[in-house]
């Protein structure tokens, strides 16, 4: 098997699922019934950063949300999927349409319903409270749990890896 920085050094996609990696798996209502949505400002640094290197970021997750629409629009998040039950088939969709192999791509997930997409991609990543089957099938844990940074640790995981990140740093 690869090692976690070979498949790093192949990843120009990053796709992500949303509840449970870039929040922390709450689902919250105020008194009128609306969702509301916790989201950690280093995930979207991260991302933004990894668009800055000319690489993609988008979201495949099974709910349907007003938040995450407005926080992928704030990101500018090109590839966003919604309401999606079956996510390999959406993962697939999203990479042959940039002409991306599987081990072109990284998924990040933190349950079952990740698993698919997280076994097809190049680097299948699960966040640290993940259940214990998903972290067995991932090929990297983060040590950071979801809606804390994780997304961030990723993305900086495989910038560093492939010598990008302190060119993208020399700004601050």
């Amino acid at each position: 098997m690869a090692k976690v920085e070979d498949r790093c050094r192949q990843v120009q996609l990053v796709l992500s699922d949303v509840d449970g990696v870039l929040t922390d798996g709450g689902i919250y209502y105020d008194s009128q019934g609306l969702e509301t949505k916790r989201f950690h400002v280093r995930d979207g640094l991260g991302i933004r950063l990894w668009q800055r290197t000319g690489f993609t970021f988008g979201v495949v997750t099974s709910r349907t949300s007003q938040a995450v629409k407005i926080r992928c629009a704030e990101l500018q998040i090109a590839h966003v999927r919604q309401g999606v039950s079956e996510k390999l088939p959406v993962v697939e969709e999203i990479a042959s349409s940039l002409s991306l192999s599987a081990e072109q791509v990284c998924y990040v997930g933190d349950d079952l319903p990740d698993l698919s997409a997280m076994r097809w991609a190049g680097l299948g990543v699960a966040v640290a409270d993940a259940p214990r089957e998903v972290r067995q099938a991932a090929d990297f844990v983060t040590q950071t749990r979801g809606g804390r940074g994780a997304i961030r640790e990723v993305l900086e995981m495989i910038l560093r890896t492939t010598n990008r990140w302190d060119d993208l740093i020399r700004r601050y």
